[in-house]
């Protein structure tokens, strides 16, 4: 049987989520404490391959086991097994052909700047206090939904055979001393919300104009966008899924 399960990371300690050879990532902690408590050798598979240093507040994955168990107490094991910087929420049973990768319709990334010093959101937001105009931001953002290709925001040397997303929302919300920037698309490039935002701050700087986002797109050239900000300000915030995966509706 094929179950799904949503976790949540604070991503400073990891090599982003996908197993790596020579460092520590989410997903290798996760799949030990699975084998270690059910005592199989288990897989799971994410919807999602946050980088080095990046959070999750919703990450799914799903893993697939035959064997009958108690779901809220491998739940309560679980987050007793697992260092405090990782956290499930929910286990539930879904279809055997459900993915957690690819059968999410959209995912949905926060990313944040504190406009003045706060030594409680130092890990948790890039500081930039220089004035920034964030109605040019937004207005950038909204040449961003005329968009399908977005390879200048893309790292290089990738190896997707596609750099086409479609971008469903994008803006800038300011609240007091903090601007979150809002995007969803079905799908993300590596390094593509980073570089974005980058891109962003330069316009609300007044580095670029807002209309030369135009020209910075069609180049598909990486080097002609801006800066890549942190990754200790993004977080990985909602996934959606068809209600065809599930065995029943989830909570």
């Amino acid at each position: 049987m094929r179950y799904f399960i949503e976790l949540s990371y604070n991503g400073k300690a990891y090599h982003g989520w996908q197993r790596q050879p020579n460092s520590i990532s989410v997903q290798q902690v996760l799949e030990k404490a699975l084998s270690t408590l059910l005592r199989v050798p288990l897989t799971v598979m994410g919807a999602g391959r946050t980088d080095a240093g990046v959070h999750a507040s919703q990450m799914y994955a799903h893993f697939d086991l035959d064997a009958d168990f108690d779901i809220d107490n491998l739940i309560f094991k679980l987050n007793w097994f697992l260092p405090n910087d990782i956290s499930v929420h929910r286990i539930f049973e879904v279809n055997d052909t459900a993915h957690a990768r690819f059968n999410a319709l959209s995912r949905t990334y926060h990313y944040r700047v504190s406009t003045t010093k706060n030594v409680f959101t130092e890990d948790f937001a890039y500081k930039i206090q220089l004035p920034l105009d964030v109605d040019k931001m937004n207005k950038a953002c909204e040449i961003l939904l005329q968009y399908k290709d977005f390879q200048c925001f893309s790292k290089s040397n990738t190896d997707v055979k596609t750099y086409y997303c479609t971008i469903k929302e994008a803006y800038w919300v300011l609240n007091k001393t903090e601007l979150t920037f809002v995007i969803t698309a079905d799908r993300f490039l590596r390094n593509m919300v980073r570089a974005i935002v980058g891109t962003l701050i330069n316009i609300g700087l007044g580095k670029i104009e807002v209309e030369e986002l135009h020209t910075i797109i069609s180049s598909k050239d990486r080097s002609k966008a801006g800066f890549s900000v942190p990754a200790r300000g993004l977080f990985l915030m909602d996934i959606q899924y068809p209600d065809t995966i599930f065995k029943t509706t989830p909570l």
